[in-house]
């Protein structure tokens, strides 16, 4: 068993190095910045591994990469190994966490530029609010369309992309067979008593399928943007994330993480997550925070001051 202080173990953790079960490895969890890795680090981080750790590697369900089997005496060596190569680890901590979007940038399903997104988040959120410390970790995910493949309402803070339709039924033709309502995957799209189109609002869920569907194109685009769900947890307790009831723009949704994140520090206290701290003050009540945005306001006075603990003394 390895002999070295309970501190040291949870500062190697902070940057990115877990000991394994057996109290002698560690793993490195390799960020990937927005889930793609080139073959050239790809090659430099299997010349690592099996270098310094034990030849194996692991994917985690948030897009990391894990070298398995290093050892206390191979951290450095492989630390500097993988910088030169443009690599590094992180990833743990009561901080926001490595951004995880699905491949919505190259499927055939996808209404958003997802991993273009994720890098420019991962630079302001990853990077930028690294040394800030949160009540607990903070994760942010980001989903191309409906088909909901990361689960971004299982995150602390989801982004989705959404195609909203413009649709007039004075335009509908009434044709015997709706290729709208063939299209639609939802059962949103159908066909009223007097043989018009028309779309349940409600069930829409604005995967796009429909823009573009009919024949005579009464059908298109009015939007292309975000939905934000805010508060999911995935873990020994679930909670689904409150979806917010806007499409936003990109420059908007920026801001809501920032005002969410100011939010959480200023009244989340020490070890709650950010789902609980919602349900602690009520979602409603988060809603109209976040949506106020007075928060800003008091942006630097936030992030010098201390965390909250239960029962409102300060840390």
């Amino acid at each position: 068993m390895l002999n070295i202080s309970d501190a040291e173990k949870k500062a190697l953790k902070g940057r990115g190095y877990i000991m394994t079960r057996d109290g002698e490895h560690f793993i490195a969890r390799i960020i990937t910045i927005d889930g793609t890795m080139s073959c050239e680090k790809m090659n430099a981080l299997c010349q690592a591994a099996e270098k310094y750790g034990n030849g194996e590697m692991a994917m985690t369900s948030r897009l990391t990469i894990e070298v398995q089997g290093l050892t206390y005496d191979t951290i450095e060596p492989f630390n500097t190994c993988i910088v030169e190569a443009g690599l590094y680890t992180g990833g743990t901590g009561s901080r926001v966490r490595p951004i995880v979007p699905c491949k919505g940038t190259v499927c055939i399903h996808g209404l958003i530029d997802t991993q273009g997104l994720a890098r420019e988040l991962h630079e302001v959120f990853y990077k930028g609010w690294y040394d800030v410390k949160l009540p607990h970790k903070f994760k942010i995910g980001v989903g191309g369309c409906p088909n909901n493949c990361i689960k971004p309402a299982l995150n602390d803070f989801g982004i989705m992309g959404q195609k909203v339709p413009a649709y007039d039924p004075d335009d509908c033709s009434g044709c015997r067979k709706c290729s709208v309502v063939e299209r639609c995957p939802v059962s949103a799209a159908a066909i009223d008593e007097d043989g018009i189109m028309q779309i349940d609002r409600d069930a829409c869920n604005n995967c796009g399928k429909c823009v573009d569907a009919c024949n005579f194109g009464c059908i298109t685009e009015e939007q292309v943007g975000y939905r934000i769900f805010v508060g999911g947890i995935w873990g020994k307790r679930q909670r689904l994330g409150t979806m917010v009831d806007e499409i936003y723009t990109k420059d908007q949704v920026f801001e809501m993480v920032e005002r969410s994140l100011l939010l959480y520090r200023e009244q989340g206290q020490t070890g709650e997550r950010f789902g609980a701290f919602i349900q602690r003050i009520g979602a409603e009540e988060f809603i109209r925070q976040l949506k106020a945005g007075d928060v800003m306001t008091r942006k630097q006075e936030i992030l010098d001051a201390p965390l909250h603990l239960e029962g409102g003394a300060t840390c």
